[in-house]
């Protein structure tokens, strides 16, 4: 008895892991029981792969998938020795970087498919103890992943990743755009092939329309017929490869996919060609073949170079500095080193025209920045000394000498690159409906194209192939799945050349319903360059003094107050930030406090001093003893703030600051814009204040900058950092501010209210087409190569409608 009779099922029984066909000898070989029940294995390498997931508890992998993966390849006997060379030191320079106390390393993953394969490597690789975050881009194929070293070597999270069936390099910007580039140059050649050999089919099938009644002879229509068959046959087998291939994935899956109605749509009119072909009767279709082939890969490739250009700007961003620079030596004499070898604390020579290697600090020259790259604000700024440069900007002026402040992954260009990449990961609600809704649409046509399709058998036989293949090209749900992508890439990509970068998929559709606008006031609402106008001692310590302690704690807080103390020249140890309070340190061997009045009185324990006046805002610097002195601060408002006031309230939003400045400083503020404001409030207050306004039902855009606005930032519904805030602020925002304007807050609001629109327009779109055209083609009114053109016109509308959002705006809402 065969194996396949012991199973009882003379059909090809599929492998459990990859759904290929399991040959007959093999049955017993590779089976394995597995969840309660004997599984077929086609390889030792799927039974591996399954017996690791399963035994990770990780098999609702199998449920999610949308199509099976590639037969896992089993590790080579060297493989160990190979993932145990990571571990040497030095073996990993230049690919792993700090993320606090732990390292982040990215890495290229081989062999994902889906969404379902993101999430079982992340699930898996949680489960390590060490790992502290693994974060899968399905779309890139990339691994970000932040572990201990020390607790977990990089090797064991290498033969995870392959005793589940997936390999992993380091990460490279330029192996990427290889592969980038090589992918779009094959489209362009399917694209190319499809539309030469279309337009030659036309002519040949074409020629034998009765109507042109051109008199063929029968040896000429046979000859002709032929050729289009010749002609045909490379769009079907190359041009349309990767539709054949995503349908035959889909079955083996055992789900429905856009591709298994494409599939079956071209492999329908080239049977029926052929038939014609050979035998003489009935129509050719191969134009229709060709004309459908050529407008869905034109529709695909368009949507391909949009969502491209969003997700190459984080590796075009590194692709920007230059690979060396010139390196100031201990004798003062340059020396030019590559980009990569500069460290924290070296100082470098940035000649005119040249762009700047790394973060950093000017210490010598004025001149003048193009910083496009970040800001996108193509107006040249000026810097001198003790401005901060950034890496990737260019010197269009005087030479300037700079010391280096951060390099790679924790400079403001790498950063940025991390959350652009972040926020192409996620997938917004809106598209996954969307994909949902093409799912059920698909299988309901399918369902249609055969019950109309038996019904014709009944009625007219030969006209009932053709009536299945007009409904299954007519209701092809290409354009409903490309409607909500390719509005939000070109929204994202027009946006982040305005100097707005989204975070998070979920920005532009929550915009659309936001109606509560929530800001931080110094470097939100005003401009975050306060300037120092009192100093009021409060004991034997003279003004100068006083500000040599302050200047000494402000001095690398980072914070925006501090570009209003001058450089200090004694140095503070053991320097703390408190969110929402102030700073703490030793100088000179005295513990000092700098900040709300209240904090830093209750060092010494002594009551707080009486504030000089509401009209500024004012910094108390105490000690263990008492009190030392008031400084006052004052801070202009920026110029666009009312700009974005009087958006909001034409939109009838609710307008509130949360402070954490003095309430009498902040009441002056909220006096003379007539806007609701809350003053003093420490981070856990603001965090309270936002949950009053959840708890109203109302959807809140909140604006900061500090780290003290960073858990309002994570917990609104939507955050948006200021470019110039602090690092935790702009990673834990939704959005960042890359030119520090308000005004680009207006525009972000505009485009996501356009985004929206043209989604709504490309939904209703192909949701009528759809709709309208499948009961006309299954009354056969629409022939195939109408069903062909109609089909593909409407995929390519909605994504040149989307491409509207690329272009610049009006300011008329």
């Amino acid at each position: 008895m065969t194996a396949a009779a012991r199973l009882g099922d003379p059909a090809p029984v599929s492998c459990f892991h990859c759904q290929a066909p399991v040959p007959a000898a093999v049955l017993d070989r590779h089976a394995s029981e597995l969840l309660g029940k004997r599984q077929a294995f086609c390889c030792q390498a799927c039974r591996c792969v399954a017996e690791s997931i399963a035994q990770a508890g990780l098999t609702q992998y199998y449920e999610h998938r949308d199509q099976p993966p590639s037969p896992p390849l089993l590790p080579s006997p060297h493989a160990d020795d190979h993932a145990d060379t990571l571990d040497a030191a030095g073996a990993l320079d230049g690919f792993v970087s700090e993320a606090g106390n732990a390292a982040r390393i990215t890495l290229a993953l081989e062999g994902v498919h889906c969404a379902a394969c993101g999430w079982l490597i992340e699930h898996c690789l949680r489960g390590l103890p060490g790992v502290e975050a693994a974060e899968v881009n399905v779309s890139s194929r990339r691994l970000s992943l932040v572990w201990h070293p020390r607790t977990l070597p990089l090797s064991r999270v290498f033969r995870q990743l392959q005793r589940i069936g997936y390999h992993a390099k380091p990460w490279r910007a330029d192996e990427a755009a290889i592969t980038q580039a090589l992918e779009a140059r094959a489209a362009l050649k399917r694209l190319g092939v499809a539309g030469i050999l279309w337009f030659q089919v036309m002519m040949a099938t074409m020629a034998t329309w009765p109507e042109f009644k051109l008199g063929l002879s029968p040896q000429l229509h046979t000859i002709l017929r032929w050729v289009g068959l010749f002609l045909t046959t490379p769009i079907v087998f190359y041009s349309c490869a990767p539709f054949f291939h995503g349908a035959c994935r889909a079955l083996r899956a055992r789900q429905a996919s856009m591709d298994l109605s494409v599939a079956l749509a071209i492999g329908g009119a080239y049977c029926g060609g052929i038939y014609t072909a050979v035998t003489g009767k009935g129509e050719l279709y191969f134009d229709t073949v060709g004309m459908f082939a050529f407008f869905l890969l034109a529709g695909r490739y368009l949507e391909h170079r949009v969502r491209a250009r969003a997700a190459q700007a984080a590796v075009s961003w590194e692709q920007q500095l230059p690979p060396s620079c010139l390196r100031l030596g201990h004798e003062g004499i340059s020396e030019r080193v590559l980009t990569s070898a500069l460290r924290v604390g070296d100082e470098i020579l940035v000649p005119p025209g040249a762009t700047v290697a790394a973060d950093g600090v000017i210490l010598l020259g004025h001149s003048r920045l193009d910083e496009a790259l970040l800001t996108g604000e193509f107006k040249p700024c000026a810097r001198g000394p003790g401005d901060c440069v950034n890496a990737g900007t260019i010197n269009l002026g005087q030479r300037l000498r700079v010391r280096v402040t951060a390099v790679g992954d924790h400079s403001q260009l790498s950063t940025m690159g991390r959350l652009l990449e972040r926020a192409q990961a996620q997938k917004p609600a809106l598209v996954r409906l969307a994909d949902k809704a093409a799912r059920w649409f698909m299988l309901a046509s399918l369902c249609a194209a055969a019950l109309f399709g038996g019904l014709w058998c009944w009625l007219d036989p030969a006209q009932a192939p053709w009536v299945v293949l007009a409904m299954l090209v007519a209701t092809c749900p290409c354009a409903l799945s490309l409607a909500t992508p390719t509005a939000l890439a070109a929204a994202l990509s027009a946006l982040q050349r305005q100097g707005v970068l989204i975070t998070r998929g979920h920005v532009l559709e929550t915009l659309d319903r936001v109606d509560t606008l929530l800001l931080d006031k110094t470097g939100t609402l005003t401009e975050g360059r306060p300037r120092l106008v009192s100093i009021q001692p409060l004991g034997a310590r003279s003004q100068s003094d006083c500000l040599e302690l302050a200047s000494a704690l402000q001095q690398d807080s980072g914070h925006l107050l501090a570009h209003a103390f001058p450089s200090a020249w004694v140095l503070a140890e053991a320097v703390q930030a408190v969110p929402g309070l102030g700073l703490e340190g030793l100088v000179e061997g005295r513990r000092l406090r700098l900040g709300a009045a209240r904090w830093a009185s209750a060092l010494s324990r002594s009551t707080e001093p009486t504030l000089p006046d509401s009209e500024r805002q004012w910094l108390l610097l105490a000690d263990t003893e008492g009190p030392l002195a008031w400084f006052g601060l004052d801070d202009h408002l920026r110029d666009d703030a009312l700009a974005l006031l009087k958006f909001a309230r034409r939109r009838g939003w609710r307008v509130l600051v949360a402070s954490g400045d003095s309430t009498g400083t902040v009441m002056s503020l909220s006096e003379a814009l007539h806007i609701e404001a809350h003053g003093g409030l420490l981070p856990a207050q603001k965090l309270q204040l936002l949950e009053r306004l959840h708890s109203e039902g109302r959807t809140v855009l909140a604006l900061g900058d500090g780290s003290n606005d960073a858990p309002l930032l994570a917990q609104a519904d939507v955050g948006i950092a200021m470019g110039q805030g602090t690092d935790l602020a702009r990673t834990k925002a939704d959005a960042v501010l890359l030119t520090n304007r308000l005004a680009a807050v207006v525009s972000t609001l505009r485009t996501a209210r356009r985004c929206r629109r043209v989604i709504v327009q490309n939904l209703a779109w192909a949701s009528v087409y759809n709709g309208l055209v499948l009961p006309f083609a299954a009354m056969a009114l629409v022939t195939p190569a109408w069903a062909a053109a109609g089909m593909s016109l409407s995929s390519l509308l909605v994504t040149l409608n989307a491409l509207r959002l690329s272009t610049p705006m009006s300011h008329t809402e």
